[in-house]
């Protein structure tokens, strides 16, 4: 089977496993705490990895406009401009999903995985439980409610990383930088990077819930489902980046 059969067969199924996923729940409270674990699971357990890499992207970022602004005609008070877009329509929803793609796609991938090579969905299916419905909405919904909530974090924690690495090291003052933040603000950018958020969430967790259903016996093949979904989450991620900027900024 070549690549371009391979492809439009994995599509293929998993249109299938969605749709299988799509109906009514035949307990909605049962739903409803798999929901609010995975939403606890996914952003609770998250908010520290994306808390430091939020602060070091701001940093980063500012010590860096700093350094391309020096002994420019360029108001020092753009570096707080300059890092308040930059996380707003980059750095947090980008790289926050693909970060969360690495850390919460691969669990999804390897907790489904290990339940279907321990027969447990097998055993949910026999007795007439809908498995794409309970094992992969509840994740779904989940992440799309929290990642966005996410990366609205990051973006604020950006902000003050590239506010902590600027002003007490002199590179700008505190009003400068608080200027910057404040000018040229299109709400609009906003609206932009809560889209992606959406519609990367909706990947990485899509991606790896169908490689973790699937996944065959073996431990090595558990791997590679893990494997093969973040790598698969991360490409879709930055496709989906460049056509949402494409769309949305034309």
């Amino acid at each position: 089977m070549g690549v371009v059969s391979r492809t439009f067969y994995h599509f293929g199924r998993w249109l299938l496993l969605m749709k299988q996923g799509i109906h009514r729940p035949e307990q909605w409270n049962m739903y409803a705490r798999e929901t609010v674990r995975q939403m606890y699971d996914i952003g609770i357990g998250s908010l520290l990895i994306v808390g430091l890499i939020s602060i070091f992207m701001g940093a980063v970022a500012g010590i860096q406009f700093a350094y391309q602004l020096d002994d420019q005609l360029v108001p020092r008070w753009y570096i707080g401009y300059i890092v308040r877009d930059l996380a707003i329509l980059e750095s947090a929803p980008t790289i926050t999903c693909l970060v969360l793609a690495g850390k919460v796609g691969s669990n999804m991938a390897a907790e489904l995985g290990g339940m279907r090579q321990k027969e447990h969905i097998d055993a949910m299916e026999i007795m007439g439980v809908n498995t794409p419905g309970y094992l992969i909405m509840p994740k779904l919904v989940a992440a799309v409610i929290v990642i966005p909530l996410l990366v609205s974090v990051s973006a604020f924690v950006a902000m003050a990383g590239g506010y902590v690495a600027t002003v007490p090291t002199g590179e700008v003052t505190g009003p400068e930088y608080t200027r910057g933040l404040l000018a040229f603000y299109a709400p609009y950018n906003v609206f932009i990077m809560y889209v992606k958020s959406v519609v990367f969430a909706f990947l990485l967790t899509a991606v790896s819930t169908y490689q973790g259903f699937f996944v065959r016996t073996g431990s090595i093949e558990l791997g590679k489902a893990s494997t093969r979904a973040v790598v698969i989450s991360n490409i879709l991620i930055l496709l989906a980046d460049y056509l949402i900027a494409v769309i949305m900024t034309a």
